[in-house]
């Protein structure tokens, strides 16, 4: 008698309660890959966020401005590299749901701190020759079909234009990246948004200090707050991990959420699974008795049932993962909140070392019971 035939005959003996139990696994993972996809979307930036960069906030709220002053006293400071700012624009593009980041920076000094962002030297040129020049990431030039020269009108919210509410922007030039950059931000001048806007002069949103030695950002960032203490507007500086992780945090620890979501929805397709196996087992106590009877060892019998609860969980579990990448490979289906929505490599091998471990597991209490089932009390139950 052949292993595997006997394998897949055993698998289909109850067709229904097969398909049932492989939409389940199926829809399990499924989940787990969007769930890690939807992860992985709110942490971007953390495993690329320098460990020789320092953000300096308000000491108050991310949200309240700091003045533009303070950056010649960073850049002054002993063990500063280089040191800029950045603001946030929260501006709209034609409809409220066509969200994305746009942040005024100063050109120059911006990429040098963030050298994984790659512009072209002639886009850069551009840049710096057009007061409303702006530079676009290449994921979100595709999405509303931007090109170098396109005129973009951006609708103030936070930041109003001194005439009108409508700002003025030319893609001067787009930014690609190294893998885990955002390619879906538009950076624009400060000076420009400085000059023409209606109040708000000399503020800006939050400064980025390189250090010349990362082993010393705790006393640096001392330094810095201490600098600015009892001023009206004290900061607080953290590490650019510490920051980008607090300001995806500001909905909730996304990625805790959906760590215990997925935990929760494995545990319940374990027992389900579990269940499936134990009533199968059951259903073919004489069966077994039969095997044993012409010669299969517990071993055999352990590794016939071990092998039917791993063949489920890898038939449905494959699936579903295909199903999520495939998903995943789609795009952003928010419209621009999650602009990094992929499925990263190490969630997907986690996910086939879960799939083998959910058959395991709920296979491995009916396999123990089968195996130790005496001949004569299965031929007795028959």
């Amino acid at each position: 008698m052949k292993f595997l035939p006997l394998l897949w005959s055993s698998l289909w003996r109850k067709k229904i309660r097969t398909i049932f139990t492989l939409l389940s696994v199926f829809v399990a993972f499924v989940l787990f890959g969007l769930l890690m996809a939807i992860r992985m979307a709110f942490s971007f930036g953390v495993e690329i966020a320098g460990v020789d960069r320092l953000v300096l906030i308000h000491k108050v709220s991310l949200i309240m401005p700091l003045p533009v002053s303070y950056l010649d006293r960073l850049k002054t400071t002993e063990g500063v590299a280089l040191a800029t700012h950045n603001t946030w624009f929260g501006g709209v593009y034609q409809d409220p749901s066509n969200f994305f980041a746009q942040i005024g920076v100063e050109p120059e000094t911006f990429l040098k701190i963030y050298p994984e962002y790659k512009v072209s030297p002639e886009h850069m040129k551009a840049w710096l020759t057009d007061r409303q020049g702006v530079m676009v990431g290449v994921d979100l030039a595709k999405r509303f079909n931007w090109k170098v020269g396109d005129r973009v009108p951006i609708m103030g919210t936070i930041w109003q234009p001194k005439e009108g509410q409508v700002w003025e922007f030319n893609v001067a030039g787009l930014y690609d990246g190294e893998s885990g950059v955002d390619k879906t931000q538009f950076f624009f001048r400060y000076d420009y948004l400085d000059e023409n806007r209606n109040g708000g002069q000399g503020l800006v949103g939050w400064y980025i200090v390189k250090i010349a030695d990362a082993s010393t950002a705790q006393q640096m960032g001392a330094t810095f707050d201490s600098m600015f203490a009892n001023s009206s507007a004290e900061t607080k500086t953290t590490t650019e991990k510490g920051f980008v992780e607090g300001f995806a945090k500001q909905v909730g620890d996304i990625g805790a959420i959906m760590v215990a979501i997925t935990i929760a929805v494995l545990f319940t397709m374990i027992l389900v699974a579990a269940n499936t196996m134990a009533q199968s087992v059951r259903e073919r106590t004489s069966e077994v008795g039969v095997l044993k009877t012409l010669g299969f060892s517990n071993a055999s019998i352990l590794v016939l049932v071990l092998s039917e609860s791993v063949l489920i969980a890898v038939i449905g579990g494959s699936l579903g993962l295909l199903a999520s990448w495939l998903f995943v490979q789609q795009g952003d289906p928010t419209g621009g909140m999650l602009p990094i929505f992929v499925l990263p490599p190490r969630d997907v091998a986690l996910g086939a070392v879960l799939i083998v471990g959910l058959g395991l597991l709920a296979g491995v209490l009916p396999a123990m019971n089968a195996m130790n089932l005496n001949i004569t009390d299965a031929l007795r139950r028959a």
